[in-house]
């Protein structure tokens, strides 16, 4: 009789045992889950909380610039950061503080919010056909540095430009002639044979670039942008976009 009922004992030890590691197993998992629920909403509020005067004042020049690059980082590797957008409206409604303000291009694959993973109240963004600077545009900057604090400047260009294969093919269409020839100086400002065309991938990059490093320079010799870079309050970059990665590369 003993014999016979020890393969039942041994079965209910076994169950007992695994009943009380599954125990042991769910208890753990709900220890772990709760310590994420409370870390993960102080991570988003840290993470998403909008820029005050105080918070940008304490942002550096460099510091903004390398804000930019970790987000783009992010960007690339598709672990972009989600925000309450209606709750950062909100707590935008009554002022702004933007660390950074962007001169981009027109074309819908890069703007400038995204390609950098920043949110509302992050950053000024001043789009253009070609991310060219002109007086309105500088104006604009001015206004967002001297006047609303932000700590950079990014002059973003991109591969594939159709503003600059324009340029690059002294395009002729209305008020577009008068913007392509703003660009042409960057055409001249670089070595190439034979009748340039938006055809030669290689020339259409390096005219970017250069139409990038171009506009740094503008922005540089601007009195009142000059003197917050001399003072240590600003910073002028240019960068380019790669349409088809989604890097940035910092010129």
């Amino acid at each position: 009789m003993f014999v016979r009922s020890r393969p039942h004992v041994t079965r209910i030890q076994e169950s007992s045992v695994q009943n009380k590691f599954h125990r042991r197993r769910v208890l753990q998992v709900a220890a772990c889950a709760a310590a994420g629920a409370i870390a993960a909403p102080a991570l988003a509020r840290s993470d998403c909380a909008v820029f005050t005067r105080e918070t940008q004042g304490q942002v550096s020049p460099a510091a903004a610039l390398k804000r930019l690059q970790e987000g783009n980082a992010r960007f690339v590797a598709g672990e972009t950061i989600h925000c309450d957008l209606r709750r950062q409206v909100a707590e935008t409604a009554g002022g702004q503080a933007p660390f950074a303000a962007v001169v981009g291009c027109i074309d819908s694959r890069v703007p400038p919010e995204l390609v950098f993973d920043q949110r509302i109240g992050d950053i000024f963004a001043a789009r253009v056909a070609g991310n060219i600077v002109n007086d309105d545009i500088l104006g604009s900057l001015e206004f967002a540095t001297q006047l609303a604090g932000a700590r950079l400047i990014v002059v973003l260009g991109h591969s594939e430009c159709g503003a600059v294969k324009g340029a690059v093919d002294d395009a002729k269409l209305g008020h577009l002639t008068g913007l392509l020839a703003q660009i042409r100086p960057a055409l001249a400002g670089v070595e190439y044979r034979g009748v340039p065309s938006s055809k030669d991938k290689a020339l259409v990059q390096r005219v970017a670039e250069r139409n990038v490093q171009d506009a740094v320079k503008k922005l540089a010799r601007a009195p009142v942008l000059a003197g917050q870079v001399g003072e240590g309050r600003l910073l002028i970059v240019g960068a380019m976009h790669d349409v088809a990665t989604g890097k940035i590369g910092w010129l």
